[in-house]
């Protein structure tokens, strides 16, 4: 890619990591691909991928500002890759929808609308019907009844000013996760022996990541495992996100042997266990 990653961001050298942020999201709002058709915009949003990608990564950036474009790319020996410098060699992976989305956290979603409309005529006195396309922006961590409001969209007549047209955002049903608000409820069913013994969940984020988390607890019918950081990304601050809570459902055997019913009783003698009463 030809350019000056900090020309390509429009910052200057001493930007902070802040400066870098904030500067991308910036410009990739505008150069998406989704709500920009501009002849170049392509091109621009990838160049603004990789721009991001060396700037918002401490050694690459190092790399890049000692040794330049062939440092980076061409690599650098082992011996003068202090400061943490990138020393091998640096090639983007040419997908700046993947740099996009990371950097948000969780997609966002482009969702184009055509409409049909009645528009003012040039002779300011007839209107006729013609389509227009909306991009409507639905950015992380939005929540049910959110409003984007196009100003003046509406028909156009003589008599008539275009009132604003309003879209309001329904939140379809997630097969895995349930949203209580900045929060992902996450319900497993698990069989007596697991929530007595101890086991493992396994579960797909949002953002596809698979992560595994222990539960070392005896699980009881209100117990709730709670993984700070794992939820919804907060509207305001999508870097921030809320909780993921894991609630159970504990599945009782139908029936029981005369030796498994003795065995059992032996296990949870009062002396061999710790009794934690629940409210």
């Amino acid at each position: 890619m030809g350019g000056d990653y900090y020309e390509i961001l429009e910052i200057n050298r001493n930007a902070t990591d802040a400066d870098i942020k904030k500067a991308y999201r910036r410009l990739a709002l505008k150069f998406h691909p989704a709500s920009n058709r501009e002849p170049g915009s392509n091109d621009k949003f990838r160049q603004l991928g990789e721009a991001y990608d060396v700037l918002s990564d401490l050694r690459k950036k190092a790399t890049y500002d000692k040794f330049g474009d062939s440092g980076l790319k061409g690599g650098i020996p082992l011996e003068l890759a202090i400061g943490g410098a990138w020393s091998s060699k640096y090639a983007y992976h040419d997908n700046p929808e993947k740099t996009f989305k990371d950097f948000l956290g969780v997609p966002t979603l482009f969702q184009k609308l055509q409409i049909s409309r009645k528009v003012m005529n040039d002779n300011g006195c007839t209107s006729s019907i013609r389509d227009k396309i909306l991009t409507v922006i639905v950015k992380p961590g939005w929540k049910e009844g959110t409003r984007i409001t196009f100003p003046k969209a509406g028909d156009q007549s003589p008599n008539n000013i275009a009132a604003d047209m309003v879209f309001i955002m329904r939140q379809k049903p997630h097969p895995r996760f349930e949203r209580q608000d900045n929060d992902l409820i996450y319900h497993k069913r698990i069989s007596l022996e697991m929530a007595l013994t101890g086991f493992s969940v396994d579960v797909e984020t949002l953002d596809g990541r698979f992560i595994k988390i222990p539960i070392n607890e005896i699980v009881h019918p209100s117990y709730k495992k709670v993984v700070s950081g794992e939820g919804m990304p907060l509207p305001h601050n999508p870097s921030q996100k809320g909780d993921l809570i894991f609630t159970f459902d504990i599945l009782f055997p139908e029936k029981l042997s005369a030796e498994s019913k003795h065995l059992i009783k032996q296990a949870l003698q009062p002396q061999a266990l710790q009794w934690c009463i629940q409210p």
